[in-house]
């Protein structure tokens, strides 16, 4: 069978793989459309594979959440480059993990790939967009949340995605909050919240700064006690200043509303991935001298 133009369009569009690639992959197939796709699949595989071991730090982090606002989940998936996660082929993807994942309410990673909408698995979409924009593409982090009080929910800029799941007040005091959890990045909710073991580490820094000081032991636990006060403040949702209005806490803003956060999920892209330090003037003067 020959082998026509619109042929080849055809597998491009079905395989997103280069032109020459389609053409070649139809001739030594005879021009059977299946398996030429199943060819490339194939091929496109291999060179998934090839790429899964660079490290992918950037990303999107992308919502989804019910008509009803009962139920959201936020996912992080990672490439390469900055570039390549504002691609739309990239951006349909994460989004379709999202849809994906609200759907089946997984929250396992391995578990969500595995799962199939009308044409393939995510992770077989996954392996095709990695073969198409040559780039390793990995869905990190997957996580649910399930309310029959109000979600709060915020995503800034694709990078940071917050949900709070709150008892009591308003819709919008709830998107205030995932607003101000994204921004001023609390760890913990409350200070009854503080591991204490974290306790123990902090008093045991502050402690050791506060005896170089050279004061009396009882100044020195006061000190101690004061900073530690302070430091639980900065890192807890409640002793914060309110982002909008930092002349009241967000423990006093709560209370005015008759609220409680029951707990929030702050997600930033590429959070604990080690990035590889790149040297832009040696790998310049490598091309140049072809070493």
């Amino acid at each position: 069978m020959a082998v026509t133009a619109a042929m080849v369009k055809e597998l491009r569009e079905r395989t997103g793989a280069g032109m020459m690639e389609c053409k070649n992959a139809l001739v030594d197939v005879g021009g059977d459309m299946e398996a030429a796709v199943e060819a490339l699949r194939k091929s496109g595989l291999a060179k998934a594979d090839k790429k899964a071991a660079r490290v992918a730090a950037e990303g999107r982090i992308v919502l989804a959440a019910s008509e009803d606002g009962s139920r959201a989940v936020l996912v992080e998936v990672n490439c390469e480059t900055d570039f390549v996660a504002k691609d739309e082929n990239f951006l349909g993807f994460a989004e379709r993990v999202a849809a994906r994942a609200l759907e089946t309410g997984a929250s396992d990673v391995d578990a969500l790939m595995a799962t199939a909408d009308d044409t393939q698995t995510l992770e077989h979409a996954r392996q095709e967009l990695v073969a198409k924009i040559g780039e390793n593409v990995q869905v990190r982090r997957v996580e649910q949340a399930l309310s029959d009080g109000l979600l709060g929910s915020y995503v800034h800029g694709g990078r940071i995605g917050v949900l709070v799941e709150l008892d009591g007040g308003t819709a919008e005091l709830a998107r205030d909050l995932a607003m101000h959890v994204a921004a001023m990045s609390p760890a913990y909710v409350s200070p009854e919240e503080v591991p204490e073991e974290v306790l123990q580490k902090e008093k045991e820094i502050l402690a050791a700064q506060a005896q170089d000081s050279g004061k009396p032991a009882e100044i020195v636990e006061k000190m101690v006690s004061g900073r530690l006060h302070k430091h639980l403040a900065e890192i807890t949702l409640t002793g914060q200043p309110f982002v909008k209005d930092g002349d009241v806490k967000v423990g006093k803003l709560l209370a005015q509303h008759g609220a409680s956060v029951r707990r929030f999920i702050r997600m930033v892209v590429g959070e604990g991935i080690e990035r590889k330090q790149e040297n832009f003037a040696d790998e310049v003067m490598q091309q140049v001298t072809g070493g």
